[in-house]
């Protein structure tokens, strides 16, 4: 377990050692208020779990309050990449945001560009959640009082609730309305959740309607496959969602389109390489498959296997390019080989994508 540097000075503070004041800000604007208050010549770090955030960026000195809003405004929600962090980097910390305003939900891009000031923010704590205070700030925004202002304090507290114990995404009330007789309503509501969590949110899971959704998407979801569909025709199996991004562009530079991304995952078994296969084989605009894969929980003998059993049982007929390296790549390729069926392998990433990209526009 890992705590932010922020965290870790509360607790020397705690125990007496000898610490610079400081505080979080969760907005470039807060920034200001905070350098401000300390004196106005300050340090802007970026709170992740890494460390050399000074070279990355993540570190800024500024001689007044303006400099710190403006080097909080670079470094708030970057991507922050050092030596401890993975490749694709850490998002730089931010915290739940709720926001409110009278001008309403529709064209509410439009507001936010041309009158920003009518949109309402206040950014809960990441420890103590949205305060009392911060309800009773947005609902006076709103422009209720009196007894409408107490309903709508709870109801923004509520909803925020919600947000939190339910996992999502999103949590929007559009619109919130009055009536004649003094009652605050949530007159229409959107909720999206983390798909991530619903392994845990049994009855939020139990909600999902299938018929709004890509028959593909639903059914790749059956078998624990990532599947999103695009606008291309090469078809895109890999393991590995960095991996499937990188393929889709080289791919891309290839002069080609990605039909798909498709991630059969680390362990992919036999079966689920069958079912890629099948999801594939069943997108009409698919005119080649690039398969490409890296060796490593999942080994390229098994995926040889799978995609060996697959093309047997399925009757393929769509050309297929496969590119591998990694964990008994040599037995793998054997076993390709040896198969009887015509796949092209390739020797890198470029390679596999240039032959399945020719492949895709020639149609074998």
């Amino acid at each position: 377990m890992k705590i932010h540097e922020y965290q870790a000075k509360a607790l020397l503070r705690e125990f007496g050692v000898a610490v610079p004041r400081g505080d979080v800000a969760e907005t470039p604007a807060r920034a200001r208020e905070i350098a401000q208050r300390l004196g106005g010549k300050v340090v802007v770090k970026a709170q992740v779990h890494a460390g050399g955030r000074g070279k990355a960026g993540g570190i800024k000195l500024a001689d007044d309050p303006a400099q710190a809003e403006n080097a909080a405004r670079q470094i708030l929600g970057m991507m922050l990449k050092t030596p401890q962090t993975p490749p694709e980097g850490i998002r730089v910390r931010s915290t739940h945001v709720v926001m409110a305003s009278q001008a309403g939900g529709m064209e509410i891009e439009e507001v936010a560009a041309r009158t920003p000031e009518k949109i309402l923010r206040e950014w809960a704590h990441p420890a103590l959640g949205l305060g009392d205070f911060q309800a009773r700030s947005l609902a006076f925004g709103l422009g209720l009082a009196g007894d409408q202002l107490k309903q709508g304090v709870a109801l923004i507290r509520s909803l925020f609730a919600l947000y939190l114990a339910k996992d999502c995404s999103l949590a929007e009330i559009n619109p919130l309305v009055t009536t004649k007789d003094g009652r605050v309503f949530a007159l229409d509501a959107k909720l999206n959740f983390d798909d991530n969590a619903l392994a845990r949110q049994k009855d939020v899971a139990a909600l999902r309607d299938v018929h709004e959704e890509d028959p593909l998407d639903v059914e790749a979801s059956k078998y624990g496959l990532n599947y999103i569909k695009l606008d291309g025709n090469v078809g895109c199996m890999v393991n590995g969602a960095g991996l499937a991004m990188a393929t889709m562009d080289i791919v891309k530079l290839a002069g080609g389109e990605p039909a798909n991304f498709l991630d059969v995952g680390g362990g992919a078994s036999p079966e689920q390489i069958e079912n890629a296969f099948r999801l594939l084989s069943s997108d009409p605009s698919v005119k080649a498959v690039f398969i490409n894969v890296f060796g490593g929980i999942l080994r390229v003998d098994r995926l040889a296997e799978g995609v060996i059993a697959a093309v047997k049982k399925l009757g393929l007929k769509l050309p297929v390019v496969l590119r591998a390296e990694g964990t008994n790549v040599e037995l793998g390729k054997q076993m390709l080989a040896q198969s009887g069926l015509a796949l092209t392998m390739a020797d890198d990433m470029a390679d596999g994508a240039k032959k399945a990209v020719a492949f895709a526009r020639t149609g074998k």
